[in-house]
């Protein structure tokens, strides 16, 4: 199979995007059942609520196989506990890959994107949030160079941690992987 095509997304793309990241996080429903009704609105309202320019895909021909979501520094976020919180950082978002498309790089391409995106706008690090269960996209942002950052961890339910990772952009790769169909994306 051919690698996918990396773009900025569309208006059009997102019942897509919706669909894509609801198939792909649907598997965590198990891991938090008592939350995952409510993890599942906070994803809607999410992507909902994204702003133009913010959202990047994966195109296999024409059909949408991954998205994720880059939030610019300086943007407001709504916090657990409801308070808002303003990014000193770029912030991935929302990372997901169609099931049937796992294993082909789609999630290591989305994330190569972000990353370029957010060295394209002179950002210094780039942050993002998972925890324990999301074990591929753990192996992956530490394949990517990702670091633990406690001190952005919080705690949304009694017994969960959202964990905290920073990639110092002066130390990430530069480049895609050789033979990559990926396009430099504008910093929007």
């Amino acid at each position: 199979m051919s690698a996918p095509t990396i773009r900025a997304a569309t208006p059009a793309d997102g019942d897509a995007i919706l669909a894509v990241t609801l198939a792909a996080y649907e598997q965590y429903a198990a891991a938090l059942p008592a939350h995952w009704e409510g993890y599942r609105q906070n994803i809607v309202a999410t992507l909902a609520a994204a702003a133009p320019g913010t959202q990047i895909v994966a195109v296999d021909g024409v059909r949408v196989i991954g998205a994720v979501l880059l939030l610019p520094a300086g943007a407001a976020i709504e916090s657990p506990g409801g308070r808002a919180t303003t990014l000193a950082l770029p912030e991935v978002r929302l990372l997901a890959v169609a099931p049937s498309a796992r294993g082909r790089g789609v999630g290591a391409a989305l994330m190569r994107a972000c990353i370029e995106r957010a060295r394209a706008a002179s950002a210094a690090a780039l942050t993002l949030h998972t925890t324990d269960f999301m074990e591929a996209a753990m192996r992956l942002y530490g394949r990517l160079g990702f670091a633990r950052a406690a001190e952005l961890d919080f705690h949304p339910a009694p017994g969960i941690v959202i964990k905290g990772f920073r990639l110092d952009l002066a130390s990430a790769p530069a480049a895609p992987e050789p033979g990559s169909r990926e396009r430099r994306l504008p910093a929007s």
